[in-house]
């Protein structure tokens, strides 16, 4: 088994609640790592034995350009279509911080961070 992650995937999306959020948008940081087995990767040295990470960014990219009320929401679809496009993949967890949220305070970030296994 090995454990690939990827730190800090930066978006701009429309999440939140406050019309505000859905109109003017805010930054965004995506962290994940998937759990798999690497054996066959570690004997072949093929891309196609393991899980492509620039296929994994591309998906987070694409869930984060779908709008949600809620960041819990935008984790799950993010988990669910690394389950459902990454056979392999036995367990995965995702976090996804808001930067700078509007919450009238000085809070740099606000985390949702969920995690599934097969």
């Amino acid at each position: 088994m090995g454990i690939i992650r990827l730190n800090n995937i930066r978006c701009y999306s429309y999440h939140g609640c406050l019309t505000e959020e859905a109109e003017i948008g805010s930054d965004y940081r995506v962290d994940l790592w998937v759990k798999a087995d690497f054996k066959k990767a570690f004997e072949t040295d093929q891309l196609e034995d393991t899980i492509d990470y620039v296929k994994l960014n591309k998906l987070v990219k694409t869930e984060m350009s779908k709008r949600s009320n809620l960041l819990e929401e935008v984790a799950n679809r993010i988990i669910q279509q690394i389950l459902e496009q990454f056979p392999t993949v036995g367990e995965t967890g995702v976090s996804v911080s808001k930067i700078n949220p509007p919450l009238g305070g000085d809070v740099e970030s606000v985390t949702v961070e969920i995690s599934k296994s097969r």
